[in-house]
């Protein structure tokens, strides 16, 4: 007896028997439909022997069951590489591959396993879907028709062949292949479906209908189907049936997460904000192991600005998986939203780190360096995202708001075109585009056809008459503009561009008080309006009444703290007037509330130079260029007071080169420039480079001062005193005035 223990022990403890013992395991509940058990199984069979092939295969088929497409395919390319003859391994391979756009892979794939098997239907049919994908329809038909004799009584084939042939455009023969199809096998939802979608297409509503409801009948745990008969009741307009039908779903597939969460997405595809968050916070209850409905959630509490709410949601995912990447964009989009951008960028770096291939966490990324100012970044991240998806239509509209911002005008009618090609019936990529060939060539035929081709796609839409406005404004053909302003306004009364182009018009007709009666109209309309407080500031300025536009750009700033223009248009007027206590006042609060904005920075220094509170603008310099490291003006002015107050001049230098590099044409950065070359001794450099900045503005005193005494270290004297004395013909109280006069007083210049 105790022999016969001692050699089950035995036995129990050889892990050819374990792994055998667990593998079995796993079939057995795979088999019940178990799948997250008998994954767990086959993950304890490989932990025994990593090299079994057959349990990666497995589990890799328990993970497409649970739709966890990454962790499916390297199960797979595990068994391939173990197994290469594991054609079914190769197959499904082939399919994910096929399903995640890398069609020449799938392509590949398929060939191998022809190679070995030339009658392997299902490769066929992967080779003709991969063609078609590829641009070639003619030869994806051909490879189709070959998969039916491969095996003629396969239903998937003839699906597959319809598919090729109603894409050729011969939808009586793709009909009768799925008739062929569904006759193969009855009971085939996947027949059924195909047949059903094949009748909505052709608008054949009722007989679409009738299909697909006997797909749900037939299988009533099958999400599919009930998404397709949704999406078909929402063709026709019929959103409460559609609804009706995800309610179903959600009763029958009460434990499916591709069943319970259709009428919360349906909500979101509906815009219907209330009910989702609605649905969302139901299912949140539900189900909190479930961790898409947990970030599908967080994400509607962030675009509601439940920002205390979304950050419970999120650290809770955070605090089970603590570099999922998809969380960690949530906590950035959060902390974005509280005003916390280097933070979010921080946070959205991570999320980057750990998901590489995550597009929209370089999405989110590229938007934090945009607003942190760090352009060349945020292009470089906005790219990756549109690289790693290239029809994520929210990557090519940031590019294009970056090309815009940047004048780019080559990277806005690539990034123009890319969103022409993802919505071809949204107005926005021609808008994009008629202004790249607008600014880039001057070819107003080319923009006139965008704009209304914009408008052609979406009647409904203010924004293509309003571009269309101004198109006309800048041909002065004013009649057809205002037209075409006020056509904008009857679909958008909101539409603030298109009230300013009105507002042009009768300032251009010199007729400001009619501009003024437009802009008092709209805002008794719409009076918590900023905007069109800062227009009416602007107006009243064409009036040449300044007290007046000073009290709407006020308002504008009462009504929205975070609007810089009206911010830096107030203070501007307040200087102009004399009160430049109160223009620097008010420069304070745009940035209480505004924080990281360089123009109001840069704006305030420079004004806090004219009270000579010259350490405090060196420091709003050195601000704005901790917000954007290349922004020349801040790194010219700065190196400019550096200069005048005993800085380091070699980081004067440095910086001054950056303002001359980013501001090529000005003279001002040319005079800074010189004015650090001559504090290193480089007096020859100074001279050009100020000779050159006088030739563009012989005016200034300041300019005329460098030169005299750059010529004058050049031991140059007669061009020395001519300087000088010029300095104090145009400036006769110049700040240096007295040091020119006893200079000039004095030997070399006084003989």
């Amino acid at each position: 007896m105790a022999i016969g223990m001692a050699l089950l022990a035995g036995c129990s403890r050889d892990p050819q028997i374990v792994k055998k013992r667990y593998f079995d395991k796993g079939v057995a509940y795979y088999e019940r439909g178990k799948y997250r058990e008998a994954a767990i199984e086959y993950q304890r069979a490989i932990q025994i022997d990593s090299r079994y092939g057959e349990a990666h295969y497995q589990l890799a088929e328990c993970l497409l069951k649970e739709a966890d497409w990454a962790h499916a395919y390297q199960e797979l390319l595990n068994a391939v590489t173990i197994e290469p003859t594991n054609w079914k391994a190769q197959t499904d391979l082939a399919n994910l591959l096929l399903a995640a756009g890398k069609f020449l892979d799938a392509r590949d794939r398929a060939q191998t396993i022809l190679k070995a098997n030339p009658r392997n239907a299902d490769a066929q049919v992967i080779l003709s879907r991969a063609d078609a994908a590829l641009g070639d329809l003619a030869k994806a038909l051909d490879e189709a028709r070959q998969a039916v004799p491969m095996d003629p009584n396969r239903s998937l084939s003839y699906l597959n062949l319809a598919m090729m042939q109603e894409r050729s455009n011969d939808a009586p023969a793709a009909e009768q292949s799925l008739e062929k199809a569904i006759s193969l096998d009855p009971k085939s939802v996947p027949a059924l479906l195909a047949l059903g979608q094949f009748y909505a297409r052709q608008k054949r509503w009722q007989d679409a209908e009738v299909i697909l409801q006997k797909a749900v009948s037939l299988e009533p745990q099958n999400a599919l189907a009930y998404a397709t008969l949704a999406a078909l009741f929402l063709d026709q307009g019929r959103n409460d049936k559609a609804e009706q039908v995800l309610r179903d779903a959600k009763t029958a597939l009460k434990d499916n997460p591709g069943g319970y969460r259709m009428l919360g997405d349906f909500y979101l595809g509906q815009r219907n904000e209330q009910k989702a968050s609605a649905e969302f916070a139901s299912l949140y209850s539900e189900h909190p192991k479930d961790i898409s409905v947990a970030k599908a959630y967080g994400q509607l509490l962030i675009l509601q600005n439940r920002l205390d709410e979304a950050t419970k949601v999120t650290d809770s995912i955070l605090k089970g998986s603590p570099s999922d990447s998809d969380a960690l964009v949530l906590r950035g989009q959060i902390l974005t939203r509280q005003g916390k951008t280097a933070d979010a960028v921080h946070v959205f770096e991570a999320a980057v780190k750990n998901a590489p291939d995550n597009p929209v966490a370089h999405y989110n990324l590229g938007l934090a360096y945009a607003e942190s100012s760090n352009f060349g970044q945020a292009e470089a991240e906005c790219r990756q995202a549109a690289r790693l998806r290239p029809n994520m239509i929210e990557a090519q509209r940031a590019l294009a708001a970056l090309a815009a911002r940047k004048r780019d005008w080559s990277l806005l009618a690539e990034s123009s075109g890319q969103i022409i090609r993802i919505a071809p019936n949204s107005p926005e990529g021609y808008i994009f585009q008629s202004r790249a060939v607008l600014e880039s060539r001057g070819d107003q035929g080319a923009a006139e056809a965008d704009l209304k081709k914009a408008i052609a796609v979406a009647p409904q839409n203010a924004t293509g008459y309003a571009r269309m406005g101004d198109l006309r404004f800048a041909q002065k053909r004013l009649d057809e503009a205002e037209k075409f302003y006020a056509d904008a306004l009857e679909r958008d009364p909101s539409a603030l561009d298109a009230l300013t182009g009105l507002a042009n018009i009768e300032i251009k007709r010199k007729q400001p008080a009619k501009a003024l009666r437009r802009v008092q109209d709209q805002i008794a309309r719409v009076p918590a309006t900023s905007g069109l407080y800062v227009l009416l500031g602007q107006v009243e300025l064409e009036n040449q009444d300044s007290a007046k536009a000073v009290a709407a750009f006020e308002k504008a700033t009462e009504i929205d703290k975070n609007n810089v223009t009206a911010f830096l248009y107030l203070a501007r007027v307040q200087a102009s007037r004399g009160s430049v206590d109160d223009a620097i006042a008010g420069y304070r609060r745009g940035l209480q509330a505004n924080p990281r904005d360089i123009r109001i920075c840069v704006s305030l220094a420079s004004l806090l130079e004219t009270k000579n509170q010259w350490q405090e603008a060196e420091e709003l310099y050195q601000k704005a260029l901790q917000i954007d490291p290349e922004f020349p003006v801040a790194a010219n002015n700065l190196a400019y007071l550096m200069l005048e107050h005993g800085g380091n001049v070699n980081l004067a230098f440095s910086l001054a080169e950056k303002g001359r590099r980013g501001m090529p044409d000005q003279p001002n950065t040319a005079d800074t420039l010189a004015w650090a070359s001559y504090y290193q001794g480089a007096y020859s450099s100074a001279i050009q480079l100020l000779e050159e900045a006088i030739k563009q503005d012989s005016k200034n005193p300041t300019y005329h001062y460098h030169l005299g005494m750059s010529y004058l270290k050049a031991n140059n004297y007669p061009l020395a005193k001519k300087e000088l004395e010029e300095t104090l013909r145009l400036a006769p109280s110049y700040s240096r005035a007295n040091e020119i006069r006893d200079q000039l007083a004095q030997p070399p210049l006084h003989k």
